[in-house]
């Protein structure tokens, strides 16, 4: 039976900052779809909530024919972990991301863990983002380039700046209504140069996944190194079920 892998981006992104993983899967024979949260990328809106954009997961994997493997990027990890209960995922990737527990958010899994955790050496995280009235934020582009693009070339930080757009921040604490990871078996990759979520950071919340790898990486290897990306996924798909 076929595998296709489902990626699901981060908070201010979009299925766009895929791009340049997908032709990689595409010519290893790997089917794979990137999804657009609502209002997000090139999904007209509006914005929804966690569980709105779980839904919207759900419904691309309700169209799916076969098994799926299942990636979330950074907010993306909470997505996957309330949409990942679908009955066709049957593996889970977190790419320096959230996994938050049922009685957790994203943020609340982030700042608990945090305690503690050396900031020696790190950017500070202010004046980066703008408050809008809905309560959305975006991102500034020194801020984006700074925290989320720091292994990019300029070209590619100009394009993927342009491209982000506001993010719900409410969403960031909620709690998901499911949590697939206590389900299904699932791959943690922890990004050494992330300079907005700490590595740290990620290295307690792969404790809860069933593998990890690490890469020297920022927060955005799918634009930095697309390869990594690629090749992980195209292995687990290869894998046999169960």
């Amino acid at each position: 039976m076929t595998t296709t892998v489902v990626l699901v981006h981060g908070a201010w992104h979009g299925a766009w900052c895929f791009d340049r993983v997908l032709p990689l899967l595409e010519k290893a024979g790997v089917p794979a779809v990137a999804v657009d949260l609502p209002g997000h990328g090139r999904d007209p809106g509006p914005l929804t909530d966690l569980h709105g954009d779980a839904d919207r997961v759900r419904e691309v994997l309700d169209g799916i024919d076969g098994d799926v493997v299942l990636l979330g990027h950074s907010y993306g990890g909470a997505v996957i972990t309330e949409a990942g209960v679908h009955p066709s995922v049957r593996h889970l990737v977190y790419l320096c991301a959230m996994v938050p527990d049922a009685d957790e958010s994203a943020g609340s899994a982030a700042m608990d863990s945090s305690a503690g955790l050396s900031q020696e050496g790190r950017p500070t995280f202010t004046g980066v983002t703008t408050d809008n009235p809905d309560g959305t934020v975006n991102l500034t582009a020194d801020g984006a380039a700074r925290f989320l693009y720091n292994d990019c070339d300029p070209d590619t930080v100009t394009w993927a700046v342009s491209e982000l757009t506001r993010q719900p921040m409410g969403n960031l604490f909620q709690s998901p209504a499911g949590v697939a990871w206590r389900e299904r078996s699932s791959t943690y990759v922890v990004c050494t140069d992330d300079m907005i979520v700490h590595p740290g950071l990620q290295e307690l919340l792969a404790r809860r996944c069933t593998e990890t790898v690490v890469w020297p990486t920022s927060h955005s290897p799918f634009l930095s190194h697309p390869e990594l990306v690629g090749d992980l996924l195209v292995g687990l798909a290869a894998q046999p079920a169960g």
